[in-house]
Parts: C-alpha cells; structure tokens; sequence
C-alpha cells in the first residue's frame, strides 16, 4: 500500500507483479474500493490473469476507501471535482510510483476517467478498456435523489438499489454469500465520498472528448446493464476512430459475471 498526493488529498494505491512487465492502472467504479475483502476486491475474479502479464496498479477513488476529499469550501460538504482532476489524480499516483506510461482499464466512473486520461494526455497511456461505461450518465435528476436520499437516510437506503443495478436478477439471487462482503462494503461507504463522486458523475459529457482520442480503445458493455447500457457503449465505441467493441453476457459488473469472458477480452486486447 502506498499513498500519493495531489491538491493536498492523500490517494491510496496499491502496485504489485513483476517489476518489469507492462504496467496497468486500473480504475473502480463508484462506491468501490480496494479493501471490499480478502478476496473480493472489484477485480479479484481478473488479477491472476492480469498480475501473470502485467504490473498491476489500483487506487482508491478520491472520496473512497483511503483515500481523501478535498477541503469544503464552506460548510461540511467537500468542494466539488469534476473528472479532470480524477484524471489528475491518475496522474499524480502514477508520477509517485514512477510510472511514465502506461495500460488503463475502467469500469464505470472508472471509464469516465479513463475517456478524459485518454482525450487530454496520450502521451501517458498505450492501449485504454473503457468497460460498463458511457460518456454521458443521466439524468441528472436521478443523481440528484440519489445525493438527496444517501445525505438524509445514509448509505443503507440505496444499496439494494445499486446491487440490483449492479448485477442481474438471476446472478445475484446464486451468489447471496459472495454478495454479502460487497453490500457490506457500500454500507461502510462515506455518504459524504458517494456522493461528491456522484455530483461529478451527474456535471460530466463527456462527448466532446470521445473524438480527440487517438489511443487504442476498447469499450466492453453488459447485455443486462441498466445503469449504462450496451447503447451507450456502443456509442463511445463509435465516438472513437478505430474503437472496438465487445458485448458480455452481464450486467453493470460485467467483469464479476463474466470473468473469463472480461479478462479475455482485456488481455487479448492489450496484447495487441
């Protein structure tokens, strides 16, 4: 475990694989962390495909996990962010740990990020996975109950929400215990991080920047996803020159219903 820093917030990250493989930054989606257990992290059902190819870097999401928020303004509620400087947060861990350029894959807000790294500094990044993503989340209205409801009753009100968002019908009523660690973790979430993170998702389009992208991209998406659907997915595919684009059997943690599928897919792509 390591901690970057970046406008005075601590960034919680952690590398591991050999040294001298490629290296790839991978990126959560919203309300997740790197400590959702032992074996359960965001990525556990990917990391001994990835870790036996590359050098993999994760990190906690400014306002997740260990890692900060910035000063408030004024009263209790941090100022807000919007995704240029969660890119530059990406930016800041990879300069502590010393990494010039690299992989990335982005899951959800995760991609967001991934689609402003990729648009405004290429020189950073080789290939890019944008997975279960789109450039524009909306509406905003429904972010706005989300914060609404998360600051007045807390976590605890949205989370059978978000896991039947998460996850499809069918594959969440077979894995109640495997779930249980992942609910936990969004009831331990900081209402005050989910939903600053949410304000960001909310303000973002992202659209603008899909044409100025001239890295390698895949963009992966769910059949069963709700929260971004498989045409959102393919229109970022088709905003970006020479995108591809792959469809799994899934839901929203389309890498947790698909594991083999999504690391195949990942790894065949960045191997070029």
């Amino acid at each position: 475990m390591a901690t970057a820093f970046h406008q005075g917030i601590a960034l919680h990250y952690e590398i591991e694989g050999a040294p001298d493989a490629p290296v790839l930054v991978l990126s959560n989606s919203l309300g997740t962390d790197l400590q959702m257990g032992t074996d359960l992290q965001m990525w556990a059902p990917q990391m001994d495909s990835l870790l036996s190819r590359f050098r993999v870097l994760r990190y906690d999401t400014r306002g997740h996990g260990g890692s900060g928020l910035p000063a408030p303004l004024s009263g209790s509620l941090a100022a807000p962010f919007g995704f240029a400087e969660l890119g530059q947060d990406v930016l800041a861990i990879m300069d502590h740990a010393g990494i010039g350029r690299a992989h990335f894959c982005g899951l959800s807000m995760g991609g967001m990020t991934g689609m402003w790294l990729a648009a405004n500094h290429p020189e950073r990044f080789d290939r890019v996975v944008l997975a279960n993503t789109a450039a524009l989340i909306g509406p905003a209205s429904g972010w706005d109950t989300r914060i609404q409801t998360v600051r007045s009753q807390g976590m605890a009100a949205i989370v059978d929400a978000v896991l039947a968002r998460w996850f499809s019908a069918a594959w969440l009523a077979g894995n109640a215990a495997r779930i249980a660690p992942v609910r936990q973790m969004l009831l331990d979430a900081s209402a005050e991080g989910y939903t600053a993170n949410c304000a960001a998702v909310r303000d973002a389009d992202l659209r603008a920047l899909l044409q100025r992208v001239s890295r390698p991209v895949l963009v992966i998406a769910g059949m069963h996803d709700l929260a971004t659907t498989p045409a959102q997915g393919r229109a970022v595919a088709q905003g970006i020159a020479g995108a591809r684009y792959v469809e799994l059997d899934g839901a929203h943690l389309s890498n947790w219903e698909q594991p083999e599928g999504f690391a195949q897919a990942v790894c065949g792509f960045l191997a070029g």
